[in-house]
């Protein structure tokens, strides 16, 4: 009997032959503020390996951007962190003692500036090209966010979103398979497990996926 075919390699930086504008974030990124699962990545025509820096923006912590497995991010997508806020209870909305010298001593008028918390998206969610994901903003599992979108507010799990701001347009499955997709929670399969059931997974009904779960 021929040998089981090996599953992807997680841990290629360019998954795609021939394709270097497409990205794996978890072999790529380093910041300890930015935790990827296997096989999310990033689609980027310029220069995709420069994700944590061109679209991960303001990010001086300590909220961390936290990206599930098997995510596709589309070219142009990008995360505004907290770092990003601005006081907006004065005249000025300025952030003076960022820009040194004597106005440094001001900094503590930084310190309590609204935290959103971490940026969470779940496992396998589609981000369309240029969309802009807020801080402290949670995509659910199974999320598709459409292209351009502004994501302000949080995205429930198998529901497909669009706008700026982003509203849930419609949802992808009843309440109760959306419980049971969940529950399922294919991405934590075994690879091996996975490759066995991939026509399922990706065209299956939930009832099939089901059936197809590890025992």
């Amino acid at each position: 009997m021929p040998p089981f075919p090996a599953p992807a390699d997680p841990t290629a930086l360019h998954p795609m032959e021939g394709q270097p504008r497409v990205v794996l974030l978890k072999p790529l990124v380093t910041s300890p503020l930015i935790e990827v699962g296997e096989f999310s990545y990033y689609d980027d025509p310029d220069d995709p390996t420069a994700f944590e820096t061109r679209n991960v923006l303001h990010h001086y912590g300590p909220e961390k951007l936290v990206i599930g497995k098997f995510c596709a991010l589309a070219t142009g997508v990008r995360f505004l962190m907290n770092g990003a806020n601005h006081r907006m209870d004065g005249p000025s909305t300025f952030p003076f003692p960022m820009m040194g010298g004597s106005w440094t001593d001001h900094r503590g008028l930084l310190a309590d500036l609204p935290v959103r918390g971490d940026t969470v998206i779940g496992n396998d969610v589609w981000i369309g090209h240029g969309a802009t994901v807020m801080p402290g903003v949670r995509i659910g599992h199974g999320a598709i966010v459409a292209a351009g979108s502004v994501v302000t507010r949080d995205i429930p799990d198998y529901t497909v979103a669009g706008g700026n701001p982003a509203r849930v347009i419609r949802h992808r499955y009843d309440e109760k398979d959306t419980a049971r997709l969940l529950d399922l929670a294919w991405w934590d399969w075994p690879l091996d497990h996975l490759t066995a059931h991939l026509p399922t997974v990706m065209s299956g009904t939930v009832d099939a996926l089901e059936e197809a779960a590890p025992r």
